[in-house]
């Protein structure tokens, strides 16, 4: 499909530059050129798809870098409760009751909401089956992601079985849309000597299934409290001093391929070990306040150069899909904690939802920027609305007044996925109506349980 989007403001998040009058030609999944709208309509005067975009934002597509897609059944079921409590007491009880088919679904409404919000790439960790599963939900949604599933100590040989079937049915595949990781669930779920195997196992799957281009990566919570390294001692006997960065270190386990999400408890020893193995970062600061996790050192991390990105986590502890929302709670809670206001500008968090989060996949040459010869992931923002007029700053007004209903427009990989806030991949009707048949489901099979 040959699409041609004229007369809009570009964000390119290439190196800041931004192209008022502009306009973006794309040629079956990829971006061909972008420049302005005058030089272009000449260029390609017949055959492409022509969306005005005056008076809106065209930016590269969010990219949300910490999901449990599936977790949209459970929204609003276990609120306002600390991390331990919230999982081991509600939400590892009734996950246990979920089917195959029941993942499918919960990740078919996060794709939806995901678009509708402007998001093109999500990285999500959860239960791998291979009967249905949110690769499958997020291929027919159209969304690009990184799809992961979680291990457990308690059952390696059923990590070990879905990982190999998941890499092998889906790491790069529906023309390069999905990719996968390998997800150990937490230091303190995971023992040493798993975690040192699973590293194993994502290099061993990489031999096979990924490439330097499309790498598999792992995927894992880390430091995501202050409790934590004595949940390590509790599960494993092992006595941390220095940081979970640094025992994590001792395994051999980090590297430039390890997506860390939280990071919140870290020591100056833990932040100089990921700037020196290249770990990146998952920043989800509206999880983080809504579980009292505590606030991620991300001012200090980017001192020291290290790559941090944002993500939602899931929609059962955030409680939904938005990147407007984290955007704005990111910009804000560092300068309110800090007590400095210049910390976290607009400019910087947008890079963070885009660039950076294409950097902490390993996908920014392919994705998080709009320039010629990157895939065709694009949003397009209506800013002729009133909480956006006047206007003095795109950027600013993305990041502190721009909501998800303002996005208009949403292609990936060159398929117009949402036009005029319609989803074309889906029927976002009969989803919800899916969604909420399984929710009573699962909460009927909790009940009888319980008896």
């Amino acid at each position: 499909m040959n699409v041609l989007i004229h007369n809009g403001t570009i964000l390119t998040l290439k190196n800041r530059k931004i192209i008022y009058q502009g306009a973006v030609a794309v040629e079956d999944k990829i971006i061909v050129d972008v420049g302005k709208t005058t030089e272009l309509k000449r260029k390609y005067r017949r055959g492409y798809e022509k969306i005005d975009a005056k008076g809106k934002v065209i930016i590269p597509g969010f990219v949300n870098t910490h999901q449990h897609a599936a977790m949209s059944l459970l929204r609003g079921y276990a609120d306002d409760l600390p991390l331990q409590e919230w999982l081991e007491k509600w939400i590892w009880p009734i996950e246990k009751l979920m089917t195959a088919h029941d993942i499918y679904i919960g990740a078919l409404l996060t794709a939806a909401e995901s678009i509708m919000s402007g998001v093109t790439t999500v990285n999500t960790m959860y239960h791998y089956m291979p009967e249905e599963n949110e690769a499958k939900a997020f291929a027919e949604a159209g969304l690009r992601g990184v799809i992961g599933h979680v291990c457990f100590s308690w059952r390696k040989k059923e990590d070990r079985k879905a990982l190999e079937n998941l890499a092998k049915n889906w790491h790069n595949k529906v023309d390069g849309l999905i990719r996968v990781s390998v997800d150990p669930h937490a230091p303190y779920t995971v023992d040493p000597e798993y975690m040192k195997e699973l590293k194993i196992v994502r290099d061993e799957l990489n031999s096979k299934y990924g490439s330097e281009k499309a790498p598999i990566i792992w995927h894992t919570h880390i430091a995501e409290t202050a409790d934590e390294t004595e949940k390590i001692k509790n599960a494993f006997n092992v006595q941390i001093r220095k940081g979970i960065m640094e025992y994590l270190d001792s395994l051999d386990v980090l590297d430039e391929k390890v997506v860390a999400a939280h990071c919140v408890a870290l020591t100056d020893r833990d932040i100089a070990v990921m700037k020196k193995r290249g770990v990146k970062v998952s920043h989800n600061p509206v999880s983080n306040l809504k579980l009292a996790s505590g606030i991620s050192p991300v001012p200090q991390m980017l001192t020291e150069n290290i790559t941090v990105s944002l993500g939602t986590d899931s929609p059962c502890s955030n409680n939904t899909a938005d990147m407007f929302d984290v955007m704005k709670t990111a910009a804000l809670i560092h300068k309110g904690v800090n007590k400095n206001p210049t910390l976290l500008p607009a400019e910087k968090v947008l890079e963070m939802a885009t660039i950076e989060g294409a950097k902490a996949l390993l996908w920014e040459n392919e994705i998080g920027t709009i320039e010629a010869g990157k895939k065709a992931d694009l949003v397009i923002i209506d800013f002729k609305k009133p909480h956006l007029c006047p206007l003095h700053s795109e950027i600013s007004h993305l990041v502190y007044a721009a909501k998800a209903s303002d996005v208009e427009t949403v292609i990936i990989n060159g398929k117009i996925v949402m036009e005029n806030r319609k989803i074309t991949t889906v029927k976002i009707d009969s989803v919800m109506k899916e969604a909420t048949k399984a929710k009573e489901r699962l909460l009927m099979k909790l009940k009888a349980n319980v008896k």
